[in-house]
């Protein structure tokens, strides 16, 4: 019998035919990418309202219980679910990006008090940090989808001006941070909707703009 291949990549919404067999005793698990980019996108929405400005930035401490709930705990699980479907780059962000909700939530709940001296210049080297992995994620993107690849531009974007923001003490760009912020919530809300409804529908409904065509993924099936 030939061999084909059927490309499965969650973060870009594709899953085999509903009756391909699976490689683990009939067990075939559901796909993580569009729970990740979902709990990605609520969270990041939520904070970026409260760091453009656009809602009053005393009421923030409401993005918490989120941030460890939803962006965090949730988001970990889904980088944890990725590594079950074979998928590198998806366990890769969503564990990350889970760890860091849950250090955001971390760093506000108990240690943002203990920082003296330059709490700016502190917080920017946080951001930094993050943005520096999140550029090395957006080249990797490049072999992913353009949805995923336009959520990690606009997602390196907006840690840099919040970086640049708490460096200097600058509010402006802090409220471009957030602006940004919100684009990158979108992009990420596109994508996991896209991913939910080709799934759903087990065709392309929505583009996302594959970028791996041709290439075998380390999730793709043999039958």
């Amino acid at each position: 019998m030939a061999s084909t291949t059927i490309p499965r990549d969650p973060t870009r919404g594709e899953s085999p035919p509903a009756r391909a067999p699976s490689t683990s005793a009939g067990f075939k698990p559901a796909d993580p990418g569009p729970l990740g980019l979902a709990a990605f996108a609520t969270t990041t929405f939520v904070l970026s309202m409260f760091n453009s400005n656009l809602v009053d930035e005393k009421n923030a401490s409401v993005v918490l219980g989120l941030a460890l709930a939803y962006g965090g705990i949730v988001q970990v699980l889904a980088g944890m679910w990725e590594f079950r479907t074979g998928n590198t780059f998806g366990a890769v962000a969503f564990s990350s990006f889970g760890a860091f909700w849950l250090s955001f939530w971390a760093l506000n709940a108990f240690y943002a008090k203990d920082i003296t001296g330059n709490v700016g210049h502190a917080l920017g080297v946080y951001l930094w940090a993050w943005a520096i992995f999140t550029a090395y994620m957006a080249v990797a993107a490049l072999r992913v989808s353009g949805a995923v690849l336009l959520v990690f531009v606009l997602l390196t974007a907006t840690f840099v001006l919040l970086a640049i923001g708490n460096d200097g003490g600058d509010k402006t760009i802090l409220h471009w941070g957030g602006y940004v912020g919100l684009a990158t919530a979108a992009a990420a809300w596109y994508a996991s909707f896209a991913a939910v409804v080709n799934s759903t529908f087990a065709k392309a409904v929505l583009p996302v703009f594959p970028l791996n065509v041709g290439v075998r993924q380390p999730g793709d099936i043999e039958v």
